[in-house]
Order: structure tokens, then C-alpha cells, then sequence
């Protein structure tokens, strides 16, 4: 596959002009707070986010001739959103840097960090109603509900249960139950039948999943200066992704995987070991065909959606998404 950087991908530039637009409105959303927690979120706001997912819901609107100021309010609420969830994340997974950034709760005490995420989805819930369709505040609700969910059940595993419906489950809410959202609300806010909503939700549903499977590959195959984080740090906590999972069903018995999974302590040597027989097997490959079928299927989605710049845009994005090298 060939190697691409973020910024050198095009498919931002059909909605370049709107980008700057949904950051004023994020920042109008939460102007009237407490001066620290002023100073917290405008490190959140700051930090360097790709805005991959309010990307998708203007690129998503203007194909389908959505109003652009009903956009831009959805646009910013899915990255509040978005961005509220990575507090709450990055809380609960002890993490003290994000892109290179020192996060929110290496800073403040765990009590504020959770504030400030509770008071960021307040006002990602405020503005997803100032898009004023209740289709659209019942599919956000929806989405948020799905997250919570998500991260309650990978806290709480069944008796460490791992399957792939398992899988499946957690990476919608997770990952891909945002990039519906985004696609599904905006061509809520378009001039569309049902039939065309419903289809543009597949492929936000599509993309989502193909994003969080390759997200896990990268887990395994890049380097931790590159990552900003432990190779295999997801298997280190004992949660199994797909390329882990499909090791697992490969070799049943092996006995690194028996001890990472049982939650006792490991030497280093043990993880470096099933690290490497993971990477050697064909499970990376095979997870990776699982994300080029999204793809595909997202692919073939688009062909019916109108023939214009920001379809394009949206193939480029999908196209993207199995090509990425961190």
C-alpha cells in the first residue's frame, strides 16, 4: 500500500472554506464558562485535531445541498462531541499525552477532567438542537448513547468473551457510530428522501468501521515514537482487536496469548513475543482485507450519491482510510 500523509489528502479542500467556520462555532458554544475551564477547553480546541468527522458532515451536506449554516452548527457539535469523548478517554485510559500534547487530566485532578468533558457534551447536545431537526438531535442522542455504552462493556467484558460480533459491537460505538452520525445528520439536513439518508448512513457506517480496523492494525505494526504510544497497547490492557483476534482463532493454544489474556503479570519478553508472531502470521493482512471490504462497500454507496465535487471528495476520503501510515 502506498504511504500518505494526512495533509497532502485533498479531500479536505471542498469544505476548506466552512473548516474555520465550525471552530468559531465551537468556541461561541462555550464562551461563557468559568475562566479555568476557559483556559482547558481552548487547550482541547487547540490541540491539533484533523476534524475528520465534521469534514465528513459538510462534505456529506454539500453533495446532497444541505443548508450550510444548519451544517456548520452540526459540524461543530460532532467535533464537541468527539472531543468531549477523548477527555473522557484519555481519563479512563490514564493516557497523559494526545498527539504529542499533555491531555486534559495530566493537568487537572480526575473530578475536573470529568467535568469538563460532561460540560463539552452539555454543549455539543446545545448546539446539535440549534440544528433545529429533532431527527437530527434523536440520531445525536443515539450516538451518545452508543458510545457510553461501548466504553461501559469494554470495561466490563463478558467473562472475557472475545468474538467477532464482540469486536464489531465495540468498534460501532467506539468509532463508526460518529462517522454515521455525521453522514446521517447532515443529509438529514438536506433536501433527501429517507432511501438517500439511509444509504449515506451505510457509508458513514462503512468508513467508520474500516477507520477503527486499520486504527488496530497500526497498533500492531507501527513503532511507539510514531504511535505516541506502547505497540500492542490495546492487547496490553487485555482488549483484543481484530488482528489479535484473528491470531487467536489461528492458534488457539498458544501460549503467550493465554497468559496476556489471563491479566497476570507478563514480562515484557512475553508481549515482544506475541507481538512478533502476530505481525509474522497472517492475521495483520487478514484484518486489513476485512477494512478494504468496508471500503468497497462504502465505495459502491457513493456511486449512487450525485456526481460532484464533494462525492469525489468523500471517495478520496474512503480510498484514505486503507492507505494511511502513521
Amino acid at each position: 500500500m502506498v504511504s500518505k500523509q494526512l495533509n497532502s489528502i485533498n479531500f479536505f479542500d471542498p469544505v476548506q472554506d466552512l473548516i474555520p467556520l465550525v471552530e468559531e462555532r465551537m468556541r461561541q458554544a462555550t464562551c461563557d464558562h468559568n475562566p479555568e475551564l476557559g483556559l482547558a477547553i481552548d487547550h482541547l480546541l487547540s490541540s491539533g485535531g484533523k476534524r475528520v468527522r465534521p469534514t465528513v458532515a459538510l462534505l456529506t451536506g454539500r453533495m446532497l445541498e444541505g443548508d450550510e449554516y444548519h451544517l456548520v452548527t452540526l459540524a461543530a457539535a460532532i467535533e464537541m462531541l468527539h472531543t468531549a469523548t477523548l477527555v473522557h478517554d484519555d481519563l479512563i485510559d490514564g493516557a497523559l499525552l494526545r498527539r504529542g500534547i499533555s491531555t486534559l487530566n495530566a493537568r487537572w485532578s480526575p473530578a475536573a477532567t470529568v467535568l469538563t468533558g460532561d460540560f463539552m457534551f452539555a454543549r455539543a447536545a446545545k448546539l446539535a438542537a440549534e440544528a433545529e431537526s429533532v431527527d437530527v438531535m434523536q440520531l445525536f442522542a443515539e450516538t451518545l448513547s452508543s458510545i457510553v455504552n461501548g466504553e461501559i462493556a469494554q470495561m466490563f467484558p463478558d467473562d472475557g468473551i472475545t468474538n467477532r460480533e464482540n469486536y464489531d459491537q465495540r468498534i460501532f460505538a467506539k468509532t463508526a457510530s460518529m462517522f454515521e452520525l455525521a453522514t446521517g445528520a447532515a443529509a438529514m439536513l438536506s433536501p433527501v428522501n429517507e432511501i438517500a439518508i439511509e444509504r449515506i448512513r451505510r457509508y458513514g457506517h462503512a468508513i467508520g468501521m474500516a477507520f477503527q480496523i486499520v486504527d488496530d492494525v497500526l497498533d500492531f505494526t507501527g513503532e511507539q515514537a510514531t504511535v505516541g504510544k506502547p505497540v500492542a497497547s490495546d492487547l496490553r490492557q487485555g482488549l483484543v482487536t481484530l488482528p489479535a483476534l484473528y491470531y487467536l482463532e489461528a492458534y488457539p493454544d498458544d501460549p503467550d496469548m493465554a497468559h496476556i489474556r489471563s491479566g497476570t503479570h507478563y514480562e515484557e519478553t512475553i508481549m515482544d513475543r506475541l507481538v512478533a508472531s502476530i505481525r509474522e502470521s497472517g492475521a495483520i493482512q487478514k484484518a486489513m482485507d476485512d477494512a478494504q471490504r468496508y471500503i468497497d462497500q462504502s465505495l459502491e454507496i457513493l456511486d449512487e450519491m450525485p456526481d460532484n465535487l464533494e462525492r469525489h471528495a468523500l471517495e478520496d476520503l474512503a480510498n484514505y482510510i486503507t492507505d494511511r501510515r502513521l
